[in-house]
Parts: structure tokens; sequence; C-alpha cells
């Protein structure tokens, strides 16, 4: 039997008597500690999969120890511009020991039956549909024949404006 769980912002697999180093908690040496985030637990027989965490499941465990894991160098450098910087950093974690996974399901008994609730059948609702008023009247397209009328009429001015700029030059000359 094993479970999945989350601490740390971390997902662990565990399985009863396992020793574990996950991010630093909040106990001393030798206090106990549940989980309450499980997020699946694979049993001999069945798979229980939370969504996201299945209810009423636990791991217990004792804390062993608080220590600091080993110094990790952090270089920096950007080439030609005479910049350099080391850093370290040592994590603080927590050892635990894992000693129960509860699975919070109780062995399931033959169900007696049991009163149903009454459903009230609704009915289903009208849908109101508009008619259309036959009083609005629509104005008709314009039609493609009055386009070219158009054109010509202001064809027409232009020659006009022209012939009449031709004579007028023709008299003043």
């Amino acid at each position: 039997m094993f479970a999945v769980i989350k601490t740390g912002g971390k997902q662990y697999r565990v399985q009863e008597g396992d020793i574990l180093q996950v991010e630093k908690l909040n106990k001393e040496e030798g206090q106990e500690l549940t989980f309450n985030q499980v997020l699946l637990i694979e049993d001999e027989e069945k798979t229980l999969i939370g969504t996201p965490y299945i209810e009423k499941a636990l791991v217990k465990a004792v804390v062993i120890e608080n220590f600091k894991d080993k110094k990790i160098i952090v270089f920096k450098k950007k080439r030609r511009k005479q910049y350099r910087k080391t850093k370290g950093h040592r994590q603080e974690l927590t050892k635990i020991k894992i000693e129960q996974i509860i699975t919070g399901e109780k062995e399931k008994e033959p169900e007696a039956e049991t009163p149903k609730k009454k459903t009230i059948e609704k009915s289903p609702k009208k849908k109101i549909v508009a008619k259309k008023d036959a009083t609005k009247v629509t104005k008709p397209k314009a039609s493609k024949e009055k386009a070219p009328a158009k054109r010509q009429l202001k064809k027409k001015t232009t020659q006009t404006k022209k012939t009449k700029l031709v004579k007028e030059s023709k008299n003043g000359a």
C-alpha cells in the first residue's frame, strides 16, 4: 500500500516506514503530524484517486530532525562587462518517518433501501414566437440601373464646363 501526498509545493510517494526529506515544517523533533492533502492511495485491491484530494484520508508521520541541506553555489557572470557575483544557499529541511496511511473509507455494508426523494416534474416552458408586422413598409433596394445614370450625369456636367471654358477663351482672345 502506498500514497501520494502533497507538502511544500511538491508531491511525494510514501509507504509506511519510509523516511523523507521535505521542506521545513514548523514542528519539533519527536512531534507527530498528519498530512491531509492525499492525492492518491493505492491498495492491493483498489486505487483511490482524489479530485484534487481524497476526503477523510490521512497520512501520519513523526518528525525525526530539522536540518539544513548542503550548500548550493549560485554564480552569475556577464562576459566583457566586469560583472561577477557568487552566492550560496542552504535549504532548511525536515526529516520525517511515515507511520500510518489511513484511507478514510469504511468497509461498505449492503445498503438498505433508502427512500428516494420525490422529483417534481416541471412543465415545459412555452416559447413565445414574435409575429412579423405586415404593416411595415420596406424600401426597395437600389437597383443597379440607377448607378450608371448618375455617372452619366456627372460626365455631362463636366463636359458642359469644359465647353464653356473653351467658348469663353475663344471669345476673350
